[in-house]
């Protein structure tokens, strides 16, 4: 049934990458089997439209290093998130679809490498061609839970889990070294995301740098950042640079 909910609204793939669990097993030999015994009134369909299933070995859930990256933060933050929380399956139907929303809105890498150009690619792009977005909402973080009503509830968790995802995602991006050597690898003309707690969900600011300020003793903390807004003047700590396609497909 998940498989017919994901081709119903994606439409049909023609690989499926997917770890070795026995239910996926089954789909694909079920897939498999279906498309042999009706082979000569479906030969010449199956032979474009039929699905490739392309699975990792049993027991090795790192050698799905680039889903599971992402499913394994998801689960660990909406366990945290929902805690004791009681859910309609409606609710949590709609929840999840906020929360996939959330995980297809990062900022991937830069559109161009133009120095002018504040564009970057994001999975909502490989889904319906442009970058996903949320309606906006009142920040309800504060807010006692029992002076909101059940819709109310509802989005205060979309917006506790997208404040954690988002602070764990950039992250993830940033990197720790050392202050006494120049090893930001922060350049002028590098797309960056700029950190910013109070962004409403599915909100990213991106910026290019123009310019690196040194310090006294020669080594930039500083830099000046292009944003759509115009210009600002951030600290690396709240910059996180967005690696190039060239990184993302070597």
């Amino acid at each position: 049934m998940s498989l017919k909910r994901f081709i119903s609204r994606r439409g049909k793939p023609t690989e499926i990458f997917s770890d070795n669990g026995t239910n996926f097993v089954a789909a694909g030999k079920e897939i498999g089997s279906f498309i042999k015994q009706n082979h000569e009134p479906l030969v010449d369909f199956a032979s474009q439209q039929s699905i490739n299933f392309k699975f990792i070995p049993a027991y090795t859930p790192h050698f799905g290093g680039i889903w599971e990256a992402g499913v394994k933060p998801a689960k660990h933050l909406l366990r945290r998130v929902l805690g004791e929380c009681h859910l309609t399956f409606e609710e949590l139907s709609t929840l999840f679809a906020q929360v996939e929303a959330i995980l297809n809105s990062r900022p991937l890498c830069p559109l161009s490498s133009s120095p002018n150009d504040l564009l970057s690619l994001f999975p909502g792009h490989f889904i319906i061609s442009r970058p996903l977005i949320a309606l906006p909402t009142p920040n309800l973080e504060d807010v006692k839970e029992g002076q909101l009503r059940r819709y109310m509830r509802l989005e205060k968790l979309r917006q506790h889990f997208w404040r954690r995802w988002q602070k764990e995602y950039l992250s993830e991006l940033q990197q720790r070294t050392k202050w006494r050597t120049n090893t930001s690898k922060l350049d002028v003309g590098d797309m960056v995301l700029l950190a910013d707690d109070n962004a409403p969900p599915l909100t990213w600011k991106l910026g290019r740098v123009l310019r690196l300020i040194p310090g006294p003793d020669g080594i930039s903390r500083v830099a000046d950042v292009l944003t759509t807004k115009g210009c600002v003047r951030r600290a690396f700590v709240r910059l996180c640079k967005l690696p190039s396609a060239e990184d993302i497909n070597g």
